[in-house]
C-alpha cells in the first residue's frame, strides 16, 4: 500500500507536464470528506490516504505519495435531487424556505438562483 499524507490544493505550483503524468483517483463527495481512507488509483495501486482531520478533497487537488508520485483527485459524477419551485403555485421564495429547512437538518446543499441540489434522499424527496 502506498501511503499519502500530503495534499497540494488544485495542483498549485506544479508543472503541467507533471500533472499530465499523474495517475488519478475518482472519489465521490462522501469519500472526499474523509481524512483516512483506502482506495485504488487509475494504475491499480492501493492507496492509503492519511490527511489531517477536517481536510476535504476537491476535484483537481493533487496528492503526493511517500514515493514522490502524484495522484490527481477527480470528483466522481453523482446523482442529485434538483429542487425547483412549482411553476403554477410557487415562487422563488419557496426555495429560500426549502434551503432554510434543509440547512436546519444539516443537509449538504448546493444553492443556485433558480434551484437547489441535494444528495438523493427518499424521505426528503
Amino acid at each position: 500500500m502506498l501511503h499519502i499524507s500530503k495534499l497540494v490544493p488544485h495542483g498549485q505550483g506544479l508543472a503541467p507536464v507533471l500533472l499530465k503524468r499523474a495517475t488519478q483517483v475518482e472519489l465521490d463527495w462522501d469519500l472526499r470528506q474523509k481524512s483516512r481512507l483506502e482506495t485504488h488509483d487509475s494504475a491499480g495501486r492501493q492507496l492509503g490516504i492519511f490527511l489531517p482531520r477536517g481536510t476535504v478533497l476537491r476535484g483537481g487537488d493533487v496528492l503526493v505519495a511517500e514515493d514522490g508520485s502524484l495522484i490527481r483527485v477527480m470528483a466522481a459524477p453523482q446523482t442529485v435531487l434538483r429542487i425547483t419551485p412549482c411553476n403554477s403555485h410557487g415562487s422563488s421564495f419557496d426555495l429560500i424556505r426549502a434551503a432554510y429547512h434543509l440547512g436546519n437538518r444539516h443537509v449538504p446543499i448546493e444553492l443556485k438562483p433558480d434551484h437547489l441540489k441535494i444528495e438523493p434522499d427518499h424521505v426528503l424527496a
